[in-house]
């Protein structure tokens, strides 16, 4: 009867996710679906919960089976239909086909007609005339833009046409892989495939490293079960899937005393994102030169072809990104904002990352690194507070290997700001985050967690020695 529940829970899970993707618009909406949508989304992380309790019951052997399975029956479901809250793929699918003309990403935007010959019909469908005789586009994705030079109208499925790709050397390199296997035709599928292996692949290497340090293997139900890994990283295919999966293998790596072999793993994903570079403190701790070397060393290697061809233009979009976004002002961090309004939330937001990244570093067990990685990964998200969830990907395996749950209420609060645009509520749901963590935490010290807290501000060595007479050096870790 548990593992019968727990399947249906599944099946509930995987219909609703195909129902969110194939039924309910988020671009082009006139009917309200977009509401529909968010009930929908805020279902799907309500069976995820309920789907977690039921997993407890199952014995290991099943629910091994059964976190296979519902990784399988939930993420081929995030297939039903094309990307539904992004565009981005549309991007990297562009990006495949004109590396493999021979061209440089980093040369040319989509809408320069220097690469009209290029120009598929999902990608670029014709404008069409309204009844008012101005040239449109019709359907949903599809954007209009002005071709360079000529000022004729194009349509476009790929976002900021008239600027070029962002992505760092191993992204372009993912994305010229698929092209080439599957030429210009195919739509949306192709990427979608890769987000469903990736993270297939994950989900087999926590359930491997799970047993193997003797922790309970059904905390990988936490990101094969996850909304956020079936929507941002299959649906919607965002290659940060890619660049989660290179940090958990870095992480693993360094922590078994391979630090060559970790930082090369860093470094390419650092490479695929640049996001995963805050993933590097909690590695640093034993052998820090050369995971650096490594690290730096492979992302330097793969830059060299694309630095070759374009030379300072590999940097592409990303000084108007940030711009763009708010980072260099400090209007995107909203809840530093409110105590730090304008350029001086950069200000404070730099300390704090820096503060947790040196705190990450200095804490940080070499031989199980995985709570640093969540805290360093985690707080940095609750600081910067992107509008986009899909850069909480690389927290989900990191909640999968410590078990610590209520970090989830991370990617949930990010998912939120991204269907509800409003920055009140945005911060309400920041909040509710970090109270859970916070809550979860002391609970999970145990009693007397804030005595002993309050000792050790108060008398930070003597509380160490104190500490270390009471036992090893791992529980006093711990209890700080």
């Amino acid at each position: 009867m548990r593992i019968l529940l727990t399947c249906l829970l599944l099946a509930v899970a995987a219909a609703g996710t195909a129902l969110s993707i194939t039924v309910l618009p988020y671009y082009d909406d006139k009917t309200g679906d977009l509401q529909a949508l968010v009930w929908v989304t805020a279902g799907l992380w309500i069976v995820f919960a309920v789907s977690l309790l039921s997993l407890r019951a199952v014995r290991t052997r099943a629910a091994i089976v059964l976190v296979l399975v519902g990784s399988v029956a939930i993420g081929g479901a995030a297939m039903a239909g094309p990307p539904n809250t992004s565009t981005d793929s549309a991007r990297y699918a562009w990006d495949g086909i004109v590396q493999n003309a021979g061209i440089s990403p980093y040369d040319y935007v989509p809408a320069d007609p220097a690469l009209s010959s290029l120009r598929t019909e999902w990608l670029f469908p014709e404008s069409v005339v309204r009844s008012d005789g101005e040239q449109g586009c019709t359907g949903p994705r599809i954007m209009k833009v002005e071709e360079p030079g000529s000022g004729d109208v194009i349509c476009t499925a790929i976002n900021r046409a008239k600027v070029t790709t962002i992505y760092p050397p191993a992204s372009e390199l993912v994305f010229a892989g698929v092209r080439a296997l599957t030429g210009l035709g195919p739509q949306y599928w192709p990427m979608q495939l890769l987000g469903l292996l990736v993270s297939l692949g994950t989900t087999v290497i926590l359930l491997r490293e799970l047993i193997a340090r003797g922790r309970d293997p059904r905390w990988a139900a936490l990101w094969g079960w996850c909304p956020l890994v079936a929507t941002e990283g299959v649906t919607n295919s965002h290659i940060d899937i890619v660049g989660a999966l290179f940090l958990l293998v870095a992480t693993l790596l360094v922590s078994v005393r391979r630090p060559l072999l970790g930082g090369i793993a860093l470094g390419i994903a650092i490479s695929v994102k640049l996001i995963p570079a805050i993933g590097s403190f909690a590695l640093l701790k034993r052998n820090p030169v050369t995971v650096t070397l490594a690290a730096v060393g492979t992302f330097a290697l793969l830059y060299v072809p694309y630095v070759l061809a374009s030379g300072i233009d590999v940097l592409g979009y990303l000084p108007g990104y940030l711009s763009e976004e708010g980072y260099t002002t400090g209007t995107r961090f909203i809840m530093i904002s409110l105590v730090a309004p304008g350029s001086a939330a950069l200000v404070v937001a730099a300390v704090l990352i820096l503060i947790t990244a040196a705190l990450t570093w200095w804490k940080s067990n070499p031989d199980d690194p995985w709570l640093a990685q969540l805290v360093m990964i985690g707080v940095t998200l609750l600081i910067v507070t992107p509008r986009y969830p899909w850069y909480a990907l690389l927290l989900v395996p990191m909640i999968a290997m410590t078990g610590r749950w209520e970090w989830l209420a991370v990617p949930l609060a990010l998912t939120e700001r991204l269907l509800i645009p409003s920055v009140e509520l945005a911060r309400l749901t920041v909040t509710l985050a970090i109270i859970l963590i916070v809550a979860m935490t002391i609970h999970r010290a145990g009693p007397g967690a804030l005595a002993r807290l309050r000792t050790a501000l108060r008398h930070p060595f003597g509380g160490a020695k104190i500490a270390e007479s009471r036992g090893s050096r791992s529980q006093f870790v711990t209890e700080r």
